[in-house]
């Protein structure tokens, strides 16, 4: 397995090949997730038409210089399979999300589709949550002390995120911060990701419980499947 961004992996292609004629497609943001943008791509060159929704302005970005068309998430009924990578994968295959700084776009894309499948490099897969990540917590910027106290109210350890430049808090495409929430441990992402939605001033968080239907996991020589 290659870490260049100029080879795509063929789990990326494998995933590509779930499309189908017609389908509206969530375009997930992060190295794996353009990957599969395009490998995706690749299949409109061949005559396969779809529509795309991106979780973020980069992947709109690289959609568009793909020629991919786009819509909005509210332009279309449903998402008929969502393309997305993931920070960690559990044995439950439950994930954390964010740290590409999508989190909320994601969620919304993923909770709209028929067909969510995350597309990982084996590196990712942990014995559970919270093993190497941090979890990404999006916070309105009025509300990012009382996020804060809440958070740590709940025994997390947290580091506002900054830009590349480390000069300013990085700002997600929906105009909020992000929180990087650490725990000793993770015991029921579950509850915990229930008890953080309902800190004030968070928006949503990076625990994904329950969404995935389909992990493809890209290892040195093959692919793996992993199904819920």
């Amino acid at each position: 397995m290659t870490s260049s961004s100029s080879i795509l992996w063929p789990a990326a292609i494998e995933a590509a090949s779930y499309v189908e004629q017609g389908m509206v497609v969530g375009l997930g943001t992060g190295r794996a997730a353009a990957m599969f943008v395009r490998a995706l791509a690749l299949r409109l060159v061949e005559g396969l038409s779809i529509r795309g929704v991106p979780t973020s302005e980069s992947t709109a970005a690289l959609a568009r210089e793909l020629g991919i068309p786009l819509v909005t998430l509210d332009g279309v009924d449903s998402v008929d399979i969502d393309v997305d990578g993931a920070d960690e994968v559990s044995p439950e295959l439950d994930l954390i999300k964010g740290h590409g700084g999508a989190l909320l776009r994601e969620r919304l894309v993923a909770a709209s589709s028929k067909r969510f499948v995350v597309l990982v490099g084996e590196d990712k897969l942990v014995p559970r949550l919270g093993a190497k990540r941090a979890v990404p917590v999006e916070v309105i910027p009025f509300g990012v002390h009382v996020a804060r106290r809440g958070l740590e109210a709940l025994g997390a350890r947290t580091s506002l995120r900054h830009d590349a430049n480390g000069h300013h808090p990085f700002l997600t495409d929906n105009g909020n911060m992000i929180f990087d929430a650490s725990w000793e441990e993770i015991r029921s992402p579950r509850e915990l990701e229930a008890r953080i939605d309902v800190v004030s001033g968070v928006v949503d968080c990076g625990l994904f419980v329950g969404m995935a239907d389909l992990v493809l996991v890209q290892t040195e020589s093959t692919v793996r499947r992993l199904a819920r």
